[in-house]
């Protein structure tokens, strides 16, 4: 996805946005309303693809069978050996769930 730079108004906009947040006139929830509308969303590190062998790894690190790990991800052990081996790819909620999972443990999502 590519995108263009922001208008000279854009840009002013998000400016005085900036401004106004960080003297404390205008909130969290209503600069993030407005840099998101005028600037996309910027990717969250759970979006991340991750590998098959990224998936073993913090499978492993956190002393979980296959089994085990399928049913915190509420998958079955196939689906969890394929994406161990490669055949299939993380995705949606699962990708998001072994990234949290691989940066901040098990204990994160139970």
């Amino acid at each position: 996805m590519t995108t263009k730079a922001p208008s000279r108004v854009t840009a002013e906009i998000l400016e005085m946005a900036d401004d106004m947040h960080r003297i404390g006139v205008m909130d969290d929830k209503t600069h993030y309303q407005i840099t998101v509308r005028h600037l996309g969303r910027t990717p969250l590190p759970t979006a991340a693809p991750i590998s098959a062998a990224e998936i073993r790894a913090a499978r492993e690190q956190e002393h979980l069978s296959q089994a085990a790990l399928a049913r915190y991800l509420n998958v079955t052990t196939g689906f969890i050996s394929q994406l161990e081996r490669g055949t299939k790819e993380a995705k949606g909620p699962v990708r998001a769930l072994l990234n949290v999972i691989r940066l901040k443990g098990i204990e994160a999502i139970i």
